[in-house]
């Protein structure tokens, strides 16, 4: 499947996609307009979306939010794709952790390095965010992995 794919910053021109793409999915649009498409990443095969997914950044810590990938295509990496671009797009931004919310997606982020933690162990810029103060429940898995671990592995 990886021939014709490509991934792109998204545009505000996306924003009405998404958001229907993202309820669909049952993921929180509430506090999402278009101008926050900057900072979303869309996946396309042959010219067509397949996955999204966002971050919000906040200095050296990021929210990672709203992996989506279409039905038709899971279990073809693209998620994974997805994932690690957005990782990429943080760590050159600065961000030295993410940190992800989820209902049910858990074991999927713990196989690419994420970790459970407790919540009361959030950094304030996350507790202060709508996904985890209002728009996740309040029983939604929060997860964390250190990019700059990673980085150092390489070298």
């Amino acid at each position: 499947m990886s021939s014709g794919i490509t991934t792109r910053q998204a545009t505000a021109s996306d924003f009405p996609a998404a958001q229907s793409w993202l309820s669909a999915a049952g993921l929180p649009v509430e506090d999402l307009t278009p101008d926050h498409m900057q900072h979303f990443l869309l996946t396309l095969a042959n010219e067509s979306p397949v996955g999204m997914i966002g971050l919000e950044e906040f200095g050296s810590v990021g929210l990672l939010r709203s992996l989506v990938v279409d039905p038709s295509v899971r279990n073809a990496g693209i998620g994974a794709r997805l994932v690690a671009a957005l990782e990429s797009m943080a760590a050159r931004q600065g961000v030295a952790e993410l940190w992800l919310l989820t209902i049910d997606a858990d074991p999927y982020f713990a196989n690419l390095g994420y970790l459970v933690t407790d919540r009361s162990s959030a950094p304030d810029v996350i507790k202060e965010t709508a996904e985890f103060s209002s728009l996740c429940p309040g029983d939604a898995v929060l997860m964390r992995k250190c990019l700059l671990e990673r980085s150092l592995e390489r070298d």
